[in-house]
């Protein structure tokens, strides 16, 4: 067998996502875009809001005419009219006058501020009595206050949020330019997998890591597209890696890198158009004996058959790479990794990274990480897991107590 642990440093592996194209760009409705990734960015073509308006129900009024106003001192204003919801006030305020508005109303001119109508009393029709003083600015939102005119709303590579989503749309942006989403396709390998309909016999199992990648792919906001299962032989491997190539942006070979299958497949890999293999072993547990190569401009990578590691390989290597060509910059890219207390010691190994699974509980106000320990052929430990903690190259273990930052699963 030939030399294959020439294990690649994990950051290494993690440059070569830049070397991948991005995927080319389409325009979408608005309504569609949740989840995807902005091509271009996006810029204010007018202030928002374009005019002064109320926060709060009250009356406008210039701010001066309630200074020193009080419940034993009222400032008593007059009611110069009524601001109509959706229009632009046809009368201006001067000094010892109101005008009444609703929420989100257009101040009329004069009006620099909202006295809140909790603050008030009427008198009769056209006078009102004011108990608290309010100062300019106060529960009004100023022109171009949320958004200047010219300002980048969403910046390109940026995920689109509900709330990215709710900005364009106060700039009628009905239709963006989005990159397209990857297309990753998934090949199970294996002369001992059967579909998930079969009873396997001895020495057979299901194929579980189509349906877990399948998954995973989806989560990463790719489009997952499957080849079924082909067995240990490298013309049918070959068939379906070219078949797979032509009609995705991303190949992944479940069962790959296995010691049975690892040279098999990177002869096919390497008689593939225009290819090179990139990366031949990385040095993170689980997941050691992945496989990077490319075709053309297209990533096909060897992923373990144990399905703990293929899901850990997927989460820590193969997502950002997806991400990378699905558009996503790495500077918008957003970081919800709660940080946990060890619950007991753990061991590692010197030399390379290691990813434990960890289930997370909280007790006396401490969020804690239980190590779930257990072989990468065990799909109950990563059911049971939280998410995921490294251990770094040159650590030895982690004490009990020790703070860590836990990769949500």
């Amino acid at each position: 067998m030939k030399e294959f642990f020439k294990v690649t440093d994990l950051n290494k592996v993690l440059e070569y996502a830049s070397d991948f194209p991005r995927l080319e760009t389409e325009d979408i409705f608005l309504m569609e875009s949740r989840g995807r990734m902005l091509a271009a960015d996006m810029n204010a073509d007018i202030d928002l809001p374009d005019f002064m308006r109320s926060t709060m129900d009250g009356y406008a009024v210039c701010a001066s005419s309630t200074f020193g106003a009080s419940e034993a001192n009222p400032a008593y204003l007059t009611i110069k009219g009524s601001v109509p919801m959706g229009e632009s006030p046809a009368f201006s305020i001067g000094v010892g006058e109101v005008a009444k508005i609703s929420t989100g109303g257009m101040l009329p001119n004069g009006a620099d501020s909202v006295v809140m109508i909790e603050h008030t009393e009427a008198i009769d029709k056209t006078t009102i009595e004011v108990y608290k003083s309010v100062a300019p600015g106060q529960n009004i939102l100023e022109k171009g206050e949320d958004m200047h005119k010219g300002q980048t709303l969403v910046p390109a590579g940026e995920c689109l949020r509900a709330q990215e989503i709710g900005l364009l749309a106060a700039f009628g942006k009905k239709r963006i330019t989005v990159y397209k989403k990857p297309v990753v396709s998934i090949i199970s390998t294996g002369d001992e997998v059967v579909s998930i309909e079969e009873m396997p016999d001895p020495g057979q199992i299901r194929d579980i890591n189509m349906y877990t990648l399948s998954g995973l792919v989806e989560k990463a906001g790719a489009v997952p597209t499957t080849y079924g299962i082909v067995r240990d032989d490298f013309d049918d491997l070959f068939e379906k890696c070219t078949m797979a190539l032509a009609q995705s942006d991303m190949v992944l070979i479940s069962g790959g890198s296995s010691v049975g299958t690892r040279d098999f497949t990177i002869e096919v890999l390497s008689a593939l158009p225009a290819s090179e293999i990139l990366v031949h072993g990385i040095s993170i547990s689980p997941g050691k004996p992945t496989i990077l190569a490319r075709s053309g401009d297209q990533a096909i990578w060897g992923l373990p058959g144990q399905v703990t590691s293929t899901m850990v390989v997927f989460e820590i290597v193969v997502k950002p790479f997806i991400e990378h060509i699905g558009g996503l910059s790495p500077e918008h890219k957003r970081h919800f990794n709660p940080v946990a207390q060890l619950n007991r010691n753990i061991s590692s190994t010197q030399g390379r990274t290691d990813y434990i699974r960890v289930k997370l509980f909280e007790k006396d106000g401490i969020l804690w990480a239980e190590p779930i320990l257990g072989k990468s052929g065990l799909i109950n430990t990563m059911v049971k897991a939280d998410g995921l903690i490294e251990i770094g190259l040159n650590t030895e273990g982690l004490d009990e107590g020790t703070k860590v930052e836990v990769i949500p699963l």
